[in-house]
């Protein structure tokens, strides 16, 4: 018979999943809180690891490209000065540049009439049986329904509704960064730079970041340092961004940028948390992607880790096919060393986009050109 896995969330770690069970015989069923599949989104710069997944769930080779052919990034003082800086994308083997949207977009051609999908729809209780889970479906028109399921995934995110019915409140798991971050597609390219620059205007506990995409305008990525991310993170991005960073619009790039941000509603506004739990699973609901680690978006592996994840979910399930407990613990034991490693340097790396201090600012522009003159020197020595 036929097992059947309900899967909340229609991002990338939920559509990874899907392919990945698809594959191993199973019937997923995908549920999606919005009305409509969501596109755009902001600049991604997928490694390696982002890249082998991708190519493993079938999807790399349809998947947009945007990196530019030629990429420098610049270091913008606040009198207006700039001095180039290490690009801020190739931390490793040449990872390639892409919207959140380019990814969804690959991975939604990969279920795109396999896989059932059901817009407008949350769940608002699961309840765990030895055997399956009896879950109940709000509809968008207050309908609701209770299904049964072999397997439930919640990868809705964040601030999943999966992990609040089965695991507690969001208190319980978040671990606060101290930052906020806003990140939209800017409208027009910013005055004064070529095509495929970027900059980062940097001070204090506040940064404003550019990454240039091939063929889509700049992702522009606000961040700032606030004692209160959550109380910060209910308010209005705009009003609030432009009282922060009042005095630092350096040749009106700040300014402009907010004007970009206010004729959009294709933006992320949010508190930065990481999300530790013992576990991921509880009976047969299982915890994916940002709903069950999320990497941040300063780690640079939050969609590679959601791909990542749903690829191994598929192997384990396939690994033991009649014990699903064994199959779990088989994908947090594959999974959790990937997420520790990289949740271990989230708060370090979140120096480098908004430094804490003088001393980290200082430390950061150090460091990106030191970083800068090795990539140099080993280009010219293998040239």
């Amino acid at each position: 018979m036929t097992q059947r896995a309900l899967i909340v969330g229609l991002g990338i770690g939920g559509m990874s999943a899907a392919i990945a069970l698809k594959r191993q015989g199973w019937m997923p069923v995908i549920i999606e809180r919005a009305a409509e599949r969501r596109k755009g989104g902001y600049f991604i710069g997928l490694r390696e690891e982002g890249k082998n997944a991708a190519a493993a769930l079938g999807v790399l080779d349809v998947m947009e490209k945007r990196t530019p052919d030629h990429i420098q990034f610049w270091d913008v003082h606040k009198d207006g000065t700039r001095r180039r800086i290490v690009d801020l994308t190739q931390e490793t083997n040449a990872p390639i540049a892409v919207l959140r949207g380019d990814i969804e977009e690959a991975l939604w051609h990969g279920i795109e009439g396999k896989v059932e999908v059901r817009f407008g729809t949350i769940p608002v209780a699961i309840i765990n049986g030895a055997t399956q889970v009896h879950v109940t479906l709000q509809s968008d028109d207050g309908q609701e329904t209770t299904e049964t399921y072999d397997l439930v995934i919640g990868a809705d995110g964040v601030r999943s509704t999966v992990r609040k019915l089965i695991f507690g409140p969001d208190e319980a798991f978040f671990h606060s960064i101290g930052t906020m971050l806003c990140a939209f597609p800017l409208a027009r390219p910013v005055a004064g730079f070529k095509a495929g620059d970027g900059l980062m205007i940097a001070d204090v506990k506040r940064t404003l970041t550019v990454f240039p995409l091939e063929g889509r305008p700049s992702t522009a990525l606000f961040s700032y340092r606030t004692k209160h991310p959550e109380r910060a993170s209910k308010k209005d991005p705009f009003p609030t961004l432009r009282h922060i960073f009042a005095d630092l619009d350096v040749d009106g790039i700040i300014s402009k940028a907010l004007e970009d941000l206010s004729a959009t509603d294709d933006f992320l506004f949010d508190s930065v948390q990481m999300v530790k739990m013992p576990h991921w699973s509880k009976g047969r609901v299982l915890l994916l992607g940002d709903s069950a680690w999320c990497l941040t978006l300063y780690s640079g592996m939050g969609a590679s880790a959601g791909m990542i994840g749903g690829q191994a979910l598929g192997e384990a399930l396939a690994a033991c096919p009649n014990n699903m407990d064994a199959a779990l613990q088989m994908f947090e034991a594959q999974m959790r060393p990937f997420v520790r490693k990289h949740q271990r340097f989230i708060a370090l790396r979140s120096q480098l986009f908004v430094p804490s201090s003088r001393i980290s600012l200082w430390g950061r522009r150090v460091l990106w050109q030191i970083l800068l003159r090795s990539r140099n020197y080993l280009s010219r020595k293998s040239s």
